[in-house]
């Protein structure tokens, strides 16, 4: 049995402790609520998050074809030496997302057009392979904010799920044993 508090045995006492009870017990069904929640968006984030990754390793396959591609014609120096100076293909914005209280990053990324590269020892292969490659970066950066969400929303379901069960088993035992 739960261990009574050690509270005087008065009246106001006892109508304390039950106002109390009253307010765990409904904090219990919020915490309860708050865990279905999150177990629903974990199974959401879930599959989307498996579906990116078929998707990022589907474009892997691709962009690194094209790379070896444009390797095997130009060779690894004027690879190299072509991408020196070429300026960013994409740009990035990171911004904060709250959702049930559990704070992640929400990525967006949009492609640059792409620099021409006008130097006669390139091949075309080699703006294939960059094109493949902002792709690559782009579903990288959607993995990326999947996955940091989905990791913040288990971890606020194991909190969650630890304060329901202490108040369940431990808490609001101990309230009712003691009136």
């Amino acid at each position: 049995m739960a261990k009574r508090l050690k509270i005087p045995p008065t009246k106001s006492a006892l109508l304390t402790l039950k106002r109390q009870v009253a307010f765990l017990t409904q904090g219990h069904d919020l915490l309860e609520r708050k865990r279905e929640l999150l177990t629903r968006l974990v199974y959401e984030r879930l599959a989307q998050y498996r579906k990116l990754r078929r998707e990022v390793r589907a474009a892997f396959e691709e962009a690194y074809h094209w790379l070896s591609v444009t390797h095997m014609r130009m060779g690894s120096r004027m690879l190299a030496q072509a991408a020196l100076g070429l300026k960013p293909a994409m740009t990035i914005t990171i911004l904060p997302r709250s959702s049930i209280g559990v704070e992640y990053p929400a990525v967006s990324a949009e492609p640059l057009p792409l620099q021409a590269v006008g130097l006669l020892w390139t091949d075309p292969s080699f703006d294939e392979s960059r094109a493949r490659l902002v792709q690559v970066a782009m579903l990288l950066a959607r993995l990326g904010e999947a996955e940091t969400a989905l990791w913040r929303l288990l971890a606020e379901q194991r909190k969650t799920q630890k304060r329901v069960n202490a108040l369940k088993y431990n808490i609001i035992p101990r309230y009712t044993a003691t009136i």
